[in-house]
């Protein structure tokens, strides 16, 4: 996919609202460095354009609920488009897993799979097994404690890449 065509104060407005979420019109401008119509504007073409997915808040859950985060890699019997295309149709419909990308090398997927318990995830698991999607194996990997989850620093990434 090619690279949108950013400009600096793009990219400003990008890194305000990747690092304060949903801003004002009057905020995100002071943010940025600019009045707040052609801010607003910018911000309205970036949103158009599809760079800008959604907002949401950091929720801290591990003070409200007791849950099981559980990273689990998953390798598939077979690589047919549609062996994938069945997982990952699977996949998008479970709740529980909040995170799950395909990769290449020695696993096909790895998830991020939150549940109530480790009873709970297991019995996810069990239903993915009896569902034949096609899994061969699966390991699974309990998080005992979180130790760095943030986004990509886009500034950053845009400098080292020459942008």
């Amino acid at each position: 996919m090619k690279p949108a065509a950013l400009d600096a104060a793009d990219i400003r407005i990008l890194c305000a609202l990747q690092l304060h979420g949903q801003l004002s019109k009057s905020k995100l401008a002071e943010l940025v460095g600019l009045s707040p119509t052609p801010c607003w504007a910018r911000y309205a073409r970036l949103k158009k354009a599809g760079l800008i997915r959604g907002y949401h808040a950091d929720i801290a859950l591990a003070k409200i609920v007791d849950a099981s985060k559980v990273v689990v890699t998953v390798s598939l019997k077979s690589h047919r488009k549609t062996d994938f295309d069945r997982f990952e149709a699977y996949v998008r419909n479970l709740h529980e897993v909040i995170d799950c990308v395909a990769t290449g090398g020695g696993m096909d997927y790895v998830m991020t799979v939150v549940t109530t318990s480790l009873a709970a995830f297991q019995s996810l698991m069990d239903a993915m097994l009896s569902e034949e999607l096609g899994i061969d194996r699966y390991m699974t990997y309990i998080v005992t404690r979180e130790v760095k989850s943030v986004q990509p620093n886009l500034a950053r990434l845009l400098a080292d890449s020459g942008k």
